[in-house]
């Protein structure tokens, strides 16, 4: 029975959670999750905890910040002028900024008044533990 390498395309259901036991996503309800081992496509830790797993296989896993999304950076929530805004946005929506690079990133808005509005560059995630029930559900290999 193949065990999973890097370069395989794998499918698997899983539920995370942050370690006060709030779950965060799940594929419980829907397909099973597709991806590459080893790609960009997921965080590293998940990579490394499907390596020499074999289909139907089971596991859980902790990932720190540093194999998840990295710890927060406080460079990345920024205060701006209102006006920079489009005008129906809402405190939790998503939008897409340049940063001084012009390379395109995803920024929430965190705070709204009347003048200024506060954005995050963070993942939601960053920061936080993350526990992964994993079942590997299926393994491709070219």
């Amino acid at each position: 029975m193949l065990e999973a390498r890097y370069g395989d395309v794998v499918r698997i259901r899983f539920t995370g959670r942050l370690s006060d036991g709030t779950t965060f996503d799940s594929t419980e309800d829907g397909d099973p999750f597709e991806f590459e081992v080893g790609s960009d496509d997921v965080v590293t830790g998940i990579s490394r905890a499907i390596l020499g797993m074999k289909a139907g296989e089971k596991k859980q896993v902790t990932l720190s910040p540093d194999e998840a999304y990295g710890d927060r950076d406080e460079d990345l929530v920024q205060t701006i002028a209102i006006d920079e805004l489009p005008d129906d946005v809402e405190v939790g929506d998503e939008l897409t900024a340049t940063d001084e690079e012009d390379e395109e990133m995803v920024v929430r808005v965190c705070e709204i008044n009347e003048t200024e509005a506060i954005i995050d560059g963070n993942h939601p995630l960053c920061g936080e533990t993350l526990i992964l029930d994993i079942e590997l559900v299926e393994i491709e290999r070219e």
